[in-house]
């Protein structure tokens, strides 16, 4: 069991950037791939990217890619998102979330996480 606690969002205008991060707790942090997902008004919660269990490989939503990087500290329980280059776009609510079971493919579902943040609000300006 994790808890998953997300941090960082912010109001910032078009063209600039965000460092969102997610702490976790009460579960081995390392044994989880992690993904990021964001929700905007009246859309469905859309992938964002993810990362596996001991940060060798990531994965990327066309929509961010080449502007937003996801890493992990270990050591530290925690998981981040740069973003770059934000777009008005880009502006959601962002959830950190736990992979629900090992896999060799990468997550990008929602139903493929088992444990979710309350979110970060991220809002960017025209």
């Amino acid at each position: 069991q994790v808890q998953l606690v997300e941090s960082g969002g912010g109001l910032v205008q078009a063209g600039g950037s965000l460092r969102l991060s997610c702490a976790a707790s009460g579960g081995t942090f390392s044994s989880y791939d992690m993904g990021w997902f964001r929700q905007a008004p009246g859309k469905e919660r859309e992938f964002v990217a993810t990362i596996t269990t001991n940060g060798g490989r990531t994965y990327y939503a066309d929509s961010v890619k080449g502007r937003f990087t996801i890493s992990r500290a270990n050591a530290k329980n925690t998981v981040y998102l740069q973003m770059a280059s934000l777009k008005p776009e880009d502006t959601a609510i962002y959830y950190c979330a736990a992979g629900l079971r090992p896999s060799y493919r990468v997550l990008t579902l929602v139903n493929q996480y088992g444990y979710w943040g309350q979110g970060t609000q991220v809002t960017v300006s025209s």
